[in-house]
């Protein structure tokens, strides 16, 4: 299963950081009250291992991955959590294998075509994009499409409730990773992933 399938029709995936426990209530409760059943969380603080198993027992119908992940260590502890994707910044084979043993789908980041190939000889044509905002946008993503009519990418990193909709509208993405929803309180988080699944329902391709 590739990460797209996965996603079953998931256009935006909320990039979480939790600092403390005590922020996973307010943020993953605001996404689940506001409908964005999903969460990709940065396994770059103390807390993410826990983060993601709190996340996938109080909020069961929500998809939790684990993003930020950069080596093989890192995916064990994130797939012990029960992280049910695995993003990366970049490209690394022991994170494509060892995701591959635990059949959870791996998403790499890289926004050159020399990643582009890497993945590709890895099996894999879904590609994170990032840091968008510094690599063209939506120009950089068509450029790499042209070159690679096979890949399907979501852009992360400046993408936000200005965009989205022109990232969404483009056939080769098939999500945005973003982190403007995650931020207030759980009130104004709610609000926040409610407004960005209309927008992402107002697209037509």
């Amino acid at each position: 299963m590739n990460i797209e399938t996965l996603f079953n029709g998931r256009k935006i995936i909320p990039v979480v950081t939790i600092e403390r426990m005590e922020d996973c209530e307010r943020i993953f409760g605001g996404l689940s009250d506001g409908g964005l059943l999903a969460a990709e969380v940065c396994f770059r603080t103390e807390c993410a291992e826990e983060a993601i198993r709190y996340a996938r027992k109080t909020y069961p119908k929500m998809l939790v991955g684990a993003g930020t992940v950069i080596d093989g260590g890192q995916c064990r502890r994130a797939l012990g959590a029960g992280a049910q994707f695995i993003v990366s910044p970049g490209i690394s084979e022991d994170v494509a294998l060892l995701s591959a043993q635990a059949d959870v789908p791996y998403l790499p980041g890289t926004v050159t075509p020399t990643g582009i190939m890497r993945a590709l000889a890895l099996g894999i044509d879904r590609i994170k994009f990032f840091p968008a905002c510094n690599f063209g946008g939506i120009a950089g993503i068509k450029s790499l499409s042209a070159a690679f009519p096979q890949v399907r990418f979501m852009p992360t990193g400046g993408v936000d409730q200005e965009n989205l909709t022109d990232y969404l509208a483009y056939p080769k993405i098939f999500a945005c990773g973003g982190t403007w929803m995650t931020r207030g309180s759980r009130e104004e988080i709610s609000q926040k992933s409610r407004e960005a699944l209309a927008l992402a329902a107002s697209i037509k391709k």
